[in-house]
């Protein structure tokens, strides 16, 4: 009796997985798309780097030591032979130091004007990176070393020495918007539709696009305080300083942009399903995609190209670039300015995408 009750119940479930192909199809893809993206997205070789370099002032003439090592430089080179490094040459160490600080560059290297075997040869590295000052600092201590000249090498780690969870870290705030609005936002739309709630909300004088903008708000303020707390979190356990007070603000505001940008994007896709099921293996594939090709695991540049395109339309790379220029670099606006325009006209896209289609789905 046992052994019947189990059979009949082990049909009627596997006819329901059966019967909804969506499900099915969602479940081989992914892995298939994790061992693809994922495989690609981390431990990528990492390839023109972009540093300067530059003799110190006062100098008349290049000193062998500078034109060498230059050579030497441009001679390094990775997998499938491309270049290490992309070689900017300063005229001047203000502008070199300006740059790096405003992220164009992730290195400059300054070299003595008087070649004497004590002076020495001047490192500054973008230490908010991972694997990239690791890189940066060996390259141009190898290609010193291929000149023959002993002159030490002084490194400075312009933001510290920093450690994977702290740059992991960042990338966890914007996971926690996804996941939020995931669950705070898309499901709870597909739970109020087969529970007859919007139904109900149609028969009042309540406009459709009040109801998703009133579905999108909650949702916003759902994932914002969740972005806000693990931020709170990031600090205490990655032993992240703020350095600014007004660098708080930053990011408050950047994670509000991508709030409203994100849940938006969330609801538009909730609401073309009608079962949880198929939402759910979607946005699982969505957060695959955008979480990998943001940065937040492994920097975009050691990422092969036809992940880089996917990161320049992807909004989360623009709030992970900006919540870690704000958190571990301490960069203002003019650096962030960009992240802030894409992610504003990512939400207001997204906004418009989810009324335009909770109406279709309605009518």
């Amino acid at each position: 009796m046992i052994g019947r009750s189990a059979v009949a119940i082990f049909r009627r479930d596997f006819k329901k997985f059966l019967s909804n192909p969506y499900v099915i199809l969602m479940t081989l893809f992914m892995p298939i798309m994790y061992l693809v993206i994922f495989g690609n997205a981390m431990g990528g070789t990492i390839t023109h780097i972009p540093i300067g370099v530059l003799q110190e002032d006062p100098y008349n003439l290049e000193t062998p030591l500078f034109t060498s090592s230059l050579e030497a430089l441009n001679s390094l080179h990775n997998s499938d032979d491309p270049d290490l490094f992309t070689i900017t040459t300063y005229t001047d160490e203000k502008s070199a130091k300006s740059d790096l600080s405003q992220g164009q560059i992730m290195g400059v290297v300054v070299f003595p004007s008087v070649l004497t075997p004590e002076r020495v040869v001047r490192l500054y590295i973008d230490s908010s990176e991972y694997v990239v000052p690791s890189l940066i600092e060996s390259g141009v201590r190898g290609a010193i070393g291929k000149t023959g000249y002993q002159n030490p090498i002084e490194v400075t780690n312009i933001y510290g020495k920093l450690v994977y969870i702290q740059f992991f870290g960042v990338g966890v705030i914007v996971m926690a918007i996804f996941m939020t609005t995931m669950m705070g936002g898309g499901i709870a739309l597909i739970k109020d539709r087969e529970m007859g709630i919007i139904e109900g909300y149609l028969v009042t004088p309540v406009k459709r696009s009040s109801i998703i903008l009133g579905t999108i708000g909650s949702g916003t303020v759902k994932a914002f305080l969740a972005g806000c707390i693990v931020f709170f979190v990031d600090i205490l356990i990655a032993g992240i300083t703020i350095r600014n007070p007004e660098d708080y603000l930053l990011v408050f505001l950047v994670l509000f942009i991508t709030s409203i940008g994100i849940t938006s994007l969330v609801v538009s896709f909730a609401s073309r399903f009608s079962n949880q099921q198929e939402y759910a293996s979607t946005v699982a594939f969505m957060n695959l995609i955008l979480f990998m090709t943001s940065g937040a695991f492994y920097p975009v540049i050691g990422m092969p190209y036809w992940l880089k395109w996917i990161s320049v339309v992807n909004p989360e790379a623009y709030a992970v670039h900006a919540l870690r220029s704000i958190i571990l670099r301490s960069q203002g606006v003019s650096v962030i300015g960009i992240d802030l325009l894409a992610l504003t006209l990512f939400s207001s896209l997204a906004i418009i995408i989810g009324i335009v289609s909770y109406r279709r789905t309605l009518e």
